[in-house]
């Protein structure tokens, strides 16, 4: 058990290692600086020049949001329809068939709003065709609308007063070209040589120890399977997600896998720092993300190597700990770790079924996607923490009787209404499709238009109730992962998520974009001596707080009924 902890911290040290200066260099990419990848410049002007964009054109914070909108609302429209009709397209050697209209509309928003939610089985449910030109291409263009999205807000904490913002497009196209497919080609490199498979060939029949003759699929998979980790996306190429040998065939690739989904977030992080020089204030962000990542580890770390108590009454020794729904060549302490990392990542890929897990642990998984602002996907992390940020500035400024200030300018009520807003859309969307579900299936209602509710709960009781929470939670957080005992595969949940994924996606980058956008536009205020300081320990205890007040304790009667009162039941 020690080496399994000790392979835990150093995965972590790793990370930190590679996100650092990767902060720096992100910081240096959008501020126009040199960097060693500016070879690539010809590459995205050709870009530019191709679709008509003015790369030196500026945006104000109105313009950045309808040009994400709209080529946002674009791709959905091409991966729908791709997905309609994938049986009729090429690169399709299993013979998959198409997607019904109801789970293409779960799927193209899922994807769209990075969450990577999959209502279908992986190699299965889509063609290599949709697999590369819908699933993965919008793996990418959703990381990369994050990143840019939060530039903008790195735009104007570092500007005195401006309305420009730079430009959408560029942040776009930059994201992409010199930093997620320069990555992700090295992931990808570590991947195909340890076994995962790159060949566009279809399903493989062997032969099994005991006899049995199976189909085993395959394909160009080692690349989606770097972005799916690099951007915080997470669908798997194979249903079983990197449980599966193929997608994740050893510690190495384990290890691997799970720096590439956290170095971007953490780098974004010191990237603020960097891009608005104010490094202090990035570590204290960090700080205060990173404590909240170890108070939901730790639980985590302890159920899962104790065991399940209810096996231990049978008299039965677990000596490896609690290992139902996890990979021998992984164990219980990095799938522990992993669960961690995933959720508060908003990655939402899995090394082991989460619906297997200890009740303790589901309930710091649902916490950490509740929250949704410890380290976060790629981009939005910060925005999600920039709400909490100018939440609590403002009541740190009417605790001392002053108006509130962040960063030289002055936090009035439009802000804190828009902010207020975000912050109590995640409780809304979850609580209200939890209770919709839950009185779907106790008043049996459902023929017709989706599958009866007999069939949607493998689990009874606390743990059933745990799963369709975690359906909701998991939409909103544009996570993806999932309590698989849920039959989720019926009109209902495609739809009923699929308007979750959109409004928990978008709503939070509108905000803090346009929070941002206001008050760069207000006259500057100097610094003083009774000036707030938001880079102390002070300010990161204050924003903790109003974290857990706002983002947890609005969840917790929904964790009692759940994970709380399964937790009492088995121990």
């Amino acid at each position: 058990m020690n080496t399994e902890i000790a392979g835990i911290i150093a995965t972590y040290a790793l990370t930190l290692i590679i996100a650092i200066p990767l902060g720096s260099y992100v910081a240096k990419m959008f501020k126009g600086e040199k960097t060693w990848l500016d070879f690539l410049a010809p590459v995205e002007r050709f870009i530019y020049k191709l679709c008509g964009i003015n790369p030196k054109e500026e945006m104000n914070w109105k313009q950045h949001l309808k040009a994400l909108l709209t080529i946002n609302l674009l791709w959905f429209v091409y991966a729908f329809f791709l997905l309609l009709f994938q049986d009729k397209l090429p690169l399709n050697p299993d013979g998959n068939p198409a997607q019904s209209p109801d789970l293409a509309f779960n799927t193209a928003i899922s994807f769209l709003v990075n969450c990577n939610l999959q209502h279908y089985s992986g190699e299965t449910g889509v063609t290599y065709f949709t697999q590369l030109f819908v699933i993965t291409f919008l793996q990418f263009v959703s990381a990369a609308t994050g990143i840019a999205a939060v530039v903008v807000v790195f735009k104007a904490l570092k500007e005195k007063t401006t309305t420009k913002l730079g430009n959408f497009w560029v942040f776009l196209v930059k994201t992409n070209t010199r930093l997620l497919i320069p990555i992700c080609i090295v992931v990808a490199v570590v991947l195909a040589f340890n076994g995962t498979p790159t060949s566009y060939a279809g399903k493989d029949t062997i032969v099994t120890m005991q006899g049995d003759t199976v189909g085993v699929s395959r394909g160009p998979a080692a690349g989606m399977i770097a972005i799916k980790h690099l951007g915080t996306n997470g669908g798997g190429w194979f249903g079983a997600n990197s449980i599966h040998p193929l997608e994740n065939p050893n510690y190495l690739t384990n290890m691997t896998e799970a720096v590439a989904q956290t170095i971007i977030p953490i780098a974004m992080v010191f990237a603020l720092g960097f891009f608005i020089d104010r490094r202090r204030f990035s570590r204290i962000i960090f700080g205060v993300m990173t404590a909240g990542m170890i108070l939901l580890m730790i639980p985590t770390l302890i159920a899962e190597i104790g065991g399940n108590p209810a096996i231990a009454k049978m008299g039965i020794t677990q000596a490896t700990g609690a290992m139902e729904g996890k990979e021998v060549r992984f164990g219980p302490a990095a799938t522990a770790y992993w669960s961690t990392i995933t959720t508060i990542i908003s990655t939402g890929s899995v090394n082991g079924f989460h619906d297997s897990t200890m009740p303790m642990t589901g309930m710091m998984e649902l916490v950490a996607m509740m929250t949704n602002c410890f380290y976060g996907g790629c981009g939005v992390g910060i925005l999600n923490y920039f709400i909490f940020i100018i939440i609590a500035v403002f009541m740190s400024g009417l605790m001392v009787g002053r108006t509130p200030e962040f960063m030289g300018h002055k936090v009035e009520a439009k802000e804190i209404k828009i902010a207020a807003l975000v912050a109590l859309l995640s409780p809304f969307l979850i609580l209200a499709g939890t209770a919709l579900s839950s009185y779907i299936l106790s008043h049996h209602i459902g023929t017709g238009w989706a599958t009866p509710p007999a069939n949607w709960l493998n689990n009874p009781g606390y743990h059933g109730f745990s799963e369709m929470l975690y359906e909701y939670t998991s939409s909103n957080a544009n996570n993806g992962s999932g309590f698989e005992g849920l039959g989720d595969g019926n009109v209902f949940w495609n739809v009923s998520t699929g308007f979750v994924l959109i409004l928990g996606r978008y709503l939070p980058i509108l905000g803090p974009v346009a929070i941002a956008g206001i008050m760069a536009q207000k006259k500057y205020v100097p610094e003083s001596a009774g000036t707030l300081r938001t880079d102390t320990v002070t300010f990161g205890v204050m924003t903790m707080a109003v974290i857990v007040i706002i983002a947890a304790l609005s969840f917790f009667p929904a964790l009692a009924l759940g994970p709380i009162a399964e937790y009492f039941s088995l121990y």
